[in-house]
């Protein structure tokens, strides 16, 4: 279980570094913009995210 873990946490690293290696203007644009909402739409999306990869660990298990 834990080499299945480790083996997730390093694709969310490699997925979540393609954007700022492939496109640093367009990933710091995004950022600037997400820093700018208000804490309850910042709650939203991470709620969203985590509803989402819940139900995909879900239909894949």
């Amino acid at each position: 279980m834990w080499t299945s873990l480790l083996m997730a946490f390093a694709l969310m690293l490699v997925l979540e570094g393609l954007l700022p290696f492939l496109a640093p203007k367009a990933w710091r644009d995004a950022f600037r913009r997400i820093t700018e909402l208000a804490d309850g739409q910042i709650r939203f999306i991470g709620l969203s995210s985590i509803v989402v990869g819940a139900v995909l660990l879900f239909i894949l298990k």
